[in-house]
């Protein structure tokens, strides 16, 4: 098919239209806004046929998405940095009543200083609210994601981000090549809802949970977030054979890796960076795809027979390290010979990361450095 010049904001709308939400719920919020313009407009038109409601707040969105998917409903949100902390009780509760809801997290930098620009501290302080993460490179990569996730939601009744990069991602134009109609719904069929409400079987969802059954809701979601990773795979392989387009295996991505001593583990926009300098600094890139469920199986096995890696990344849990290189290295820790690693902190607050920078960040991989700096 041709490809179209939109912005990363307008493909996540194409894929929403796509996946036939029936109820979208949102508050605007920059750099997110362009989204929900955008599916607005289109519901506006008759291109989507869904509920599109406009809440008071990011919190009241998520329970609305919530209500509707507990009815046998599709359903979408999306939202960015403070919204997305206003919405941290619901997202927790989304997860916990196993409800497949969909998100468009348009990263951007957390209060305070103020600041509208692009990190990823806010889905990285999400982590641990039982969401499937995925994080993506590009707009061609979000929309093909954006369709999947709802597959990957639904199949294994967890509710599931799309994480893109503010600004960088929902801004900027790039070609991308859509699908038709016919290809989507081949793919993604009608969705079939284990357990709904409904008057005429009642039943309760998102009870009390008392200290002798919380335990067991909790090792649930547990086991459903390991699902996860089969699922996000199977979604990548058989999306890849309707759209003729695929990520690594859904969980990672590598690049270079063969013949390199060395390699950058990054997640997000910022391994378009990375990418041309690969080869001339015969280094390796390992881009995490997924961050929930965490990848480590995987990352070990990309990590054989390298003798050092850094991370790279743009957030920061403050008081320890970067979140990325803690998971890297307990994911590496105990594997014998393996690689030492490093850490870089960089990008906080939407500073740019140049070729320069990412150059710099390099050499410093290859020399075998440990521990963690900032790249100012």
């Amino acid at each position: 098919m041709p490809k179209n010049v939109i912005s990363g904001a307008q493909a996540v709308a194409e894929a929403v239209r796509l996946c036939k939400a029936g109820v979208i719920a949102v508050y605007p919020i920059t750099p997110q806004t362009r989204i929900s313009e955008s599916i607005a407009q289109m519901v506006a038109d008759g291109d989507i046929d869904a509920e599109l409601i406009m809440v008071e707040s990011e919190h009241s969105a998520m329970s609305a998405c919530m209500g509707a998917a507990a009815t046998g409903v599709r359903t979408y949100t999306a939202t960015a940095s403070q919204g997305l902390a206003l919405m941290h009780e619901m997202l927790f509760a989304a997860s916990g009543m196993r409800l497949p809801v969909v998100m468009s997290v348009t990263n951007r930098a957390l209060n305070s200083p103020l600041n509208i620009w692009n990190d990823e501290q806010d889905s990285f302080a999400q982590r641990d609210s039982g969401w499937v993460q995925l994080y993506v490179e590009n707009a061609q990569e979000v929309f093909d994601t954006q369709i999947q996730s709802f597959k990957i939601a639904e199949e294994v009744r967890l509710p599931v981000m799309v994480c893109l990069d503010g600004y960088v991602i929902t801004h900027t134009y790039e070609p991308v090549e859509l699908v038709e109609q016919d290809v989507v719904d081949k793919f993604l069929p009608k969705l079939k809802p284990v357990d709904t409400l409904n008057p005429s079987k009642p039943l309760t969802l998102g009870p009390v949970g008392g200290p002798e059954h919380y335990i067991l809701f909790k090792k649930q979601q547990q086991e459903a977030m390991e699902k996860a990773a089969e699922a996000i795979q199977k979604a990548n392989i058989e999306y890849s054979s309707a759209a003729g387009r695929k990520y690594g295996n859904g969980l990672i991505e590598t690049v270079n890796l063969k013949g390199s001593e060395s390699a950058l583990i990054t997640i997000g926009s910022v391994a378009g960076t990375a990418r041309p300098l690969l080869e001339k600094e015969n280094t390796g890139l390992i881009r995490i795809r997924a961050l929930r469920p965490f990848p480590a199986d995987d990352i070990r096995k990309a990590c054989e027979g390298l003798k050092s890696v850094g991370v790279l990344e743009k957030d920061v849990s403050l008081g320890a390290n970067g979140a990325l290189y803690d998971e890297v290295k307990a994911a590496l820790y105990g594997q014998g010979a393996g690689p030492r690693v490093s850490g870089f902190i960089a990008g906080l607050g939407g500073r740019d990361i140049t070729e320069k920078d990412m150059a710099l960040v390099l050499e410093k991989i290859k020399t075998g450095k440990e521990g963690v700096e900032w790249i100012m």
